[in-house]
């Protein structure tokens, strides 16, 4: 039986377990839309934290990111990255645990996610592909959300794929009554998460429904589904979804271009490593 919408959504955003949010968002979200917030405010506010400013250190340094030098503050990292990109970063890093220890075939999935998103991003020469990129990381945090503070239906979730035969999605929908994006949506809504993040962790799986950052939202839609099918990481099923068409279309790419990113892909994958854990 579909669980409550309203008493679940509540639940949802208290947001008990998940280590540093959802305080560091919102006082980030503040600031940021504050015009008197200098990069330097930002990033001792969040460098307060030790550790998860080595998180989020940890990630832009990263390999699959691919900058020269060696970052070595927050407030760098922003003045490269940019608000919007390092919010999502900070999202990433204060969940990185939990995916890295329980959910390593996600964070690997999520990790191929955002190589891909890049990738398209740039070919498509689209504004700020670091921001795509960072959006196709956290893409499926809904995900990491209802494992944390649902187990229970998680558990019942990844039982109905392993016996019937679902996709996670339709799992979650016939557990819950809505899937993870549902989730991701709540959450959205209330960390105040720009469009440019906010559209492709909400719409990956319908970009055409999004209204704003339709681009970028296509773009993360097109490398959830091909990191799949090279089969890099797990987004909790062995199912491929089916290209939407029009995202496709809207992103102008032919067949020869998708198969040049799929071969760029594996190169960048392999980068994409060093932030697996191997014990």
């Amino acid at each position: 039986m579909p669980v409550d919408l309203a008493s679940f959504r509540r639940k949802i955003e208290n947001l008990d377990n998940l280590p540093t949010l959802p305080g560091v968002v919102e006082k980030l979200s503040a600031m940021v839309e504050s015009s008197t917030i200098s990069t330097a405010q930002v990033g001792g506010m969040i460098q307060a934290d030790q550790v998860l400013s080595a998180k989020v250190l940890r990630l832009v340094n990263s390999a699959f990111f691919g900058f020269p030098g060696k970052i070595g503050t927050v407030t760098h990292a922003l003045v490269l990255l940019g608000f919007n990109a390092v919010k999502g970063l900070v999202l990433t890093a204060s969940v990185f645990d939990i995916m890295a220890g329980e959910m390593l075939g996600l964070w690997k999935h999520s990790l191929g996610v955002s190589v891909a998103s890049g990738l398209i991003a740039r070919r498509l020469g689209l504004k700020d592909p670091e921001e795509v990129q960072v959006a196709g990381l956290v893409h499926d945090i809904g995900k990491v959300v209802l494992k944390v503070e649902s187990p229970e239906y998680f558990e019942e979730i990844n039982q109905k794929v392993a016996e019937g035969g679902l996709s996670f999605i339709e799992a979650e929908r016939e557990v819950l009554g809505f899937d993870h994006t549902k989730i991701a949506e709540w959450l959205c809504d209330k960390w105040n998460l720009p469009a440019s993040l906010r559209a492709p962790i909400v719409f990956h799986h319908r970009p055409m429904v999004a209204h704003e950052a339709i681009d970028a939202t296509a773009a993360v839609h097109m490398a959830d589904v091909l990191v799949r099918a090279v089969g890099f990481g797990s987004g909790g099923d062995q199912t491929v979804a089916i290209l939407d068409r029009e995202a496709v279309k809207k992103l102008g790419l032919s067949l020869t271009a998708v198969e040049e990113i799929l071969d760029e892909m594996d190169e960048e994958l392999v980068k994409a490593e060093d932030l697996i854990p191997t014990d």
